[in-house]
């Protein structure tokens, strides 16, 4: 059947109840993952209401109009799409993001960075003595969720955010207007570190690196392969040239107490580890993501 002729079928999908269970056979075909789910978010995001708000609107007659620019939706994410595409925005610490083709789609892992970066700089906040303002660094900022959150969650702090892209950047700025956090945020248009004026420190730094090995890229689900940008994923051959990068250059920019924050890939924590240690950093600590694996390192500059 094609992909007109089952596209058509809406016409007879007059209600809440008929549109998704034929929009997740639909989805479930084209090999979507969790095709019910994908559905019902597709499906609240046009009728602009809660999803579990569809359970107690499955008799409800869909208009025309809702029929057709629902089919719209369903046939791009049936073409693999990101949900988050269509929508315009993820989820990420509570937060509304606005996301596109430029920024990162931000993914749960990167949560537990967040977390640990806002529960560092609150324990620094509440034991310190008044001084100057706390300051935190977010490289290859994307859409902005790392720096936003960490400002949302740390109402005191200064963050400076950076990215190599500038289109990224602009995504950024609006999510930081969005969240009202704007005033406290300053973004840098540049390569990582080099963007930065020498003499600049922070009491925190954190990064979620491209650190995808070339060679796996084409591996990846089409959402991530095709509409995340490239130059987000790719790490180089093996993964790590930026750790490497950020090994080398990072600890001029970090204050004495301070720490980094960095989340690597799936089996990547030893090799990480390791060049941090050859450059004289102490990793204090490997966290490992909602599926237990190790995914985010703790580290500070030897003293």
């Amino acid at each position: 059947m094609t992909l007109n002729l089952k596209l058509a079928l809406y016409i007879v999908c007059v209600t809440v109840l008929e549109v998704i269970q034929r929009s997740t056979q639909f989805l479930a075909e084209k090999h979507v993952e969790s095709a019910r789910l994908q559905t019902e978010l597709l499906l609240a995001h046009l009728l602009d209401m809660p999803r579990m708000q569809l359970y107690l609107s499955f008799d409800r007659a869909l208009t025309k109009a809702e029929l057709d620019g629902f089919r719209q939706f369903v046939k791009r994410r049936g073409q693999r799409e990101p949900l988050q595409h269509i929508t315009g925005s993820a989820s990420f610490c509570g937060l509304d993001i606005v996301v596109n083709r430029h920024v990162l789609i931000p993914r749960p892992e990167t949560e537990l960075l967040a977390e640990s970066g806002w529960e560092f700089l609150n324990r620094l906040q509440t034991g310190s003595n008044p001084g100057p303002q706390l300051s935190a660094l977010d490289v290859g900022t994307g859409s902005g969720c790392l720096a936003i959150a960490l400002a949302v969650k740390c109402p005191a702090i200064r963050v400076d955010a950076v990215d190599i892209s500038a289109e990224a950047l602009d995504i950024a700025k609006q999510n930081a207007k969005r969240h009202g956090v704007a005033e406290r945020l300053r973004f840098f248009h540049g390569d990582g570190f080099n963007a930065l004026a020498a003499g600049t420190r922070f009491e925190l730094i954190v990064s979620n690196p491209p650190y995808i090995p070339t060679s796996e890229i084409e591996t990846l689900e089409p959402e991530v392969r095709d509409h995340d940008p490239r130059h987000a994923l790719d790490g180089g051959p093996d993964g790590l040239d930026i750790f490497r990068r950020w090994a080398a250059q990072a600890a001029q920019f970090l204050n004495a107490t301070g720490r980094m924050m960095l989340e690597f890939g799936d089996g990547q924590d030893q090799a990480v580890c390791e060049l941090l240690e050859k450059q004289n950093w102490i990793v204090e600590n490997v966290l490992a993501d909602y599926t237990q694996r190790p995914r985010l390192l703790i580290a500070r500059r030897a003293n």
